[in-house]
Formats: C-alpha cells, structure tokens, sequence
C-alpha cells in the first residue's frame, strides 16, 4: 500500500529543492532552529546568522552570548536553542564520518535539546545517513490513511526501513513528499474533497466527505 501511495504523490509533487541549504551545519542549524516555529521564521534567524559571519561551529562557539541570541531570537525559544546550537556546533567539530550511524545518533540524541526528529533530519539531510525521518505531518498522514501500524515514531520508522530500500535519496524524496502533500492538501483541517488518493477512507472521521 506505502509503495501505491507515493507513486500518486510523485506524480502530483517535486520535493528536489526541499530543505535547501548551502552547508551540512546549515541543515543541522535548521533541523534545530525549526522546533516549535515554522520555516520563515528559521529562515529569519539563519540569515541572521550569515549576516555576522557566524554560520560555521566556530563561528556558533565564538558569537558573543547576546549576539547569537539576538541572532536566532526568530525561531523563538532562543534561550534554549543557543545552548542546543552550541552542543551542535561541538559535535561537527568533533565529527569522525567513519563513524556508523547508530553511533552518530546515540551521540546526536545525548546532546540537550536534541530528539528522535531532530536527530534523524541531521542524519539524512546532513550526513546523507538512509534513516527515515517521521514527523507530526507523517504520524497525521499515515493515521489518516487508517495503517494498521504502531502509531509512534519508531514503529513508523522501522515500517519505512523495512518496506522501501534504505537509501538516504530516497528516504529524502519520501519525507519530503508527505511534507508537501501534508501542507497542500492533508492539512489540519484537511481539503479531502480535492485529495487525488482515492483510496483514503478516513476523511468522514476529520469532518471533511467526498
């Protein structure tokens, strides 16, 4: 079924230019940054830092406290994501890439502020590391579709690590797509009259019917 559903949504989304960024620690900066706000407002913050030069590990350790939360005041939360940020930086300083990917996210996920999410859209994204990443938008989607799945994060992800192929390509394409239909269509307050996967039987629970 998994496999029927992103066939129809490659044919209605283009994810390649989601989560752009121009370094791995940018991505890892956003992955941070994107807790609790949306991304105009990471954005904001990014740019901000960019502005000062700052956007590197050594340039997050070496900012003045009040400069870099000045900086990152955007994303909201920023008293917390400053220490969050610096933990970050410290880790890509110290990164060994021979490291294996379960090492790198036990690590990932002892750093203050860091969880499962977050830990798994630095692998992929940063690292190119094949771990699926589940989101809100993914747990709503799949719920909605009505998979009989253990409906929390690591079920969900070993679901997608054991039906599809783990490559870090295409864990990106996956993720990004639930993403993009999640924002058109599969909203909160869904727009299942205009939804093109025809086999979705759940819509009538979330007060929308075809």
């Amino acid at each position: 079924m998994l496999e029927e559903i992103f066939s129809e949504l490659r044919k209605h989304y283009d994810p390649d230019s989601w989560w752009p960024a121009e370094s791995s620690f940018e991505v890892a900066v956003g992955a941070v940054l994107t807790q609790n706000t949306n991304w105009n407002n990471v954005k904001k913050a990014i740019n901000n830092l960019k502005e000062l030069g700052a956007l590197s590990p050594l340039g997050v350790l070496n900012l003045e406290e009040h400069q870099l939360l000045k900086a990152i005041r955007p994303a909201g939360f920023y008293t917390r994501k400053l220490m969050t940020l610096r933990e970050i930086a410290r880790f890509f300083l110290e990164f060994n890439p021979k490291e294996k990917t379960e090492e790198l996210r036990n690590k990932l996920l002892s750093l203050k502020g860091i969880g499962k999410e977050t830990a798994d859209s630095i692998l992929l994204y940063a690292f190119e590391k094949p771990v699926f990443v589940v989101d809100a938008y993914t747990l709503r989607f799949l719920k909605r579709y009505g998979l009989e799945i253990r409906m929390n994060y690591n079920g969900v992800q070993s679901l997608f690590h054991k039906v599809f192929p783990v490559d870090a390509g295409l864990f990106k394409e996956l993720h990004a797509l639930i993403v993009e239909h999640s924002k058109a269509l599969c909203r909160k307050t869904p727009r299942c009259r205009e939804c093109f996967l025809k086999k979705c039987k759940k819509a009538p629970k979330y007060g929308a019917f075809r």
